[in-house]
């Protein structure tokens, strides 16, 4: 990225299974605090969830919660959450320069379901269906949500990146400052997954569908006997501003975008390509000017599946394998897989390494899968380190890779 306008994060709004904001959610990363627990899933049962708990009435009426939807409703908080923590005039600034760009993996699924739910009640009869499906299930209705809320009249996308839907919407925020598009990027990503019955029934008939008695041991990212992935839901929104905007309105700067990179690898519907996401993380290095021995902290991806675990694990001992001062965590024992959320909200509990020096573990490892055995691999404990890079990866069915870096401001 040398010669172009430097990227900074002035603001970081979330909701995670474990905690609604960004200094509860680091402390449960710290502590090894589950955000997993039972649900009852439409015609499934008991099954285990990762659900956010926050206020959806703090920034939402009550009637326009009634005509949106669940993925908007977390975006809602979030944006605020991050506007709000930037220290942003919302008063007045040119909302016509402010853009929203949110990765999702499916949005809407929620009232749909419960639309054909209600029909199936009664008779199939239509007349029953909802006036608000159609703004509902339009693609672009997360970020369109938080537009109506805030009264942008920037542009705003939803980007259908899969499970590397966090990490491409910060990427796109970024790539929309840079080319001068907007002056205040609101970017990142979100999930409503686990209200549904659907995506619970898939991961089922794919096997691939995470069952514990104990539903804060269910996520074993890594681990031998892994059963699967605990679907959670979540958000996590960035405020993005170029660095020189940023300094003139005096904004406290929390890190700043290094290098990006995203591909695909054009081999299997479900399967990664390990090649190809070497390939990624090599190409993010790149455009951060940086080697691995750079790096301080890597994020897996790490589902918790036979496939996704391994074939990453490779991947990351490939692309780092000149250095020995990376460390490397995961954080979907903690929360799960929040999908469209996952980059976003993972990439944000790292990032106060950067000022506390602390490598959160992942947990939930009894028995460490052997190939998944990686040099600095933090378990169970936070590990102390200095931290000025931190790479975090975002992988997605259909073969999209994502990797994102930021390092300490300076």
């Amino acid at each position: 990225m040398a010669g172009q306008q430097r990227i900074v994060i002035t603001g970081i709004g979330l909701t995670a299974p474990n905690g609604n904001d960004l200094e509860t959610f680091r402390e449960a990363l710290l502590s090894g605090k589950s955000g997993l627990r039972h649900t009852e899933i439409r015609y499934m049962g008991k099954q285990v969830a990762g659900l956010c708990d926050f206020d959806e009435f703090k920034y939402q009426s009550k009637k326009m919660r009634r005509r949106g939807t669940r993925a908007g409703s977390i975006s809602i908080w979030c944006a605020n959450e991050a506007k709000n923590r930037a220290g942003l005039n919302w008063e007045t600034i040119d909302k016509s320069r402010v853009g929203v760009f949110l990765g999702i993996t499916e949005h809407g699924n929620v009232e749909t379901e419960n639309e054909i739910f209600e029909m199936h009640q009664n008779n199939l009869d239509w007349k029953l269906w909802s006036p608000h499906h159609n703004p509902r299930t339009v693609a672009n209705n997360p970020a369109g949500e938080v537009t109506l809320n805030l009264g942008i009249t920037g542009p705003h996308y939803t980007l259908g990146a899969a499970c590397a839907g966090g990490n491409v919407g910060i990427i796109a925020g970024a790539q929309q400052l840079i080319l001068g598009e907007v002056d205040v990027a609101l970017c990142g990503g979100v999930s409503e997954s686990p209200q549904t019955f659907g995506i619970y029934a898939a991961f089922a008939a794919q096997g691939a569908l995470a069952q514990n008695e104990d539903p804060t041991k269910s996520s074993k990212p890594l681990d031998k006997n892994r059963n699967g992935i605990a679907i959670s839901e979540g958000g996590a929104i960035y405020v993005l501003e170029r660095l020189e905007d940023a300094q003139k309105r005096g904004a406290t700067i929390i890190a700043e975008i290094a290098g990006y990179a995203v591909n695909s690898d054009a081999s299997d519907f479900v399967n990664p390509n390990p090649d190809r996401q070497v390939q990624c993380m090599h190409l993010a290095l790149r455009k951060a000017g940086m080697q691995p021995s750079d790096i301080d902290i890597v994020n897996m991806h790490a589902t918790g599946t036979g496939a996704g675990d391994i074939s990453e694990s490779q991947a990351v001992r490939v692309a780092f394998a000149e250095s020995n001062k990376t460390f490397v965590n995961f954080t979907k024992g903690h929360i799960g897989h929040s999908m469209g959320a996952a980059g976003s909200l993972e990439l944000a509990g790292n990032i106060p390494s950067l000022v506390d020096g602390m490598v959160h573990p992942g947990i939930n490892v009894t028995e460490l899968d052997p190939d998944c055995a990686i040099p600095n691999l933090v378990l169970d404990k936070p590990k102390e380190v200095k931290v000025k890079n931190i790479l975090n990866n975002s992988f997605g069915m259909l073969g999209i890779n994502s990797a994102l870096i930021v390092k300490k401001f300076e």
